[in-house]
């Protein structure tokens, strides 16, 4: 995988962003997918910045969750705020890890940002559910540079 057009197709962008908008039906939280051709840096310490560029950091309740890859590295982090990092166990980052890799590792890209997504939604709407008041605080579109 070079290219970072090449990740996802047009279609397979439009269902990832189904997957964050139906995600986010339930639960106050916010999740975005950020894609990027390579990271020269530490992974997680760019995805941080990333996080703060992206204005993650000023959900009303600190529970953003970012999936940033690095697609000619073949590296992606799930970072969440502190919100939720304060609430879930290192297990739920560990196992929402696992079933993305597995995905990418096969070639599939979409279905591993899907099963991300679906995972994050879960911990998200468990511990921040959706309420009456609540507006979507971000954007759902992914983004890149």
């Amino acid at each position: 995988m070079s290219k970072i057009e090449d990740f996802l197709s047009a279609e397979d962008e439009t269902e990832v962003v189904d997957a964050i908008r139906e995600a986010e039906l339930r639960t106050s939280g916010e999740i975005r997918v950020h894609i990027e051709k390579s990271c020269k840096d530490d992974v997680l310490e760019h995805a941080i910045e990333v996080f703060h560029l992206l204005k993650m950091d000023n959900t009303k309740n600190s529970n953003g969750v970012l999936i940033y890859i690095a697609v000619e590295d073949q590296n992606f982090v799930i970072y969440g705020d502190q919100g939720i990092h304060d609430v879930v166990q290192q297990e739920f980052w560990d196992s929402t890890r696992d079933k993305i890799q597995n995905h990418f590792k096969k070639g599939e890209f979409k279905e591993g940002l899907i099963q991300g997504i679906h995972e994050a939604g879960k911990a998200l709407s468990k511990y921040f559910p959706w309420q009456e008041d609540d507006t979507n605080e971000l954007d759902n579109t992914i983004s890149r540079s």
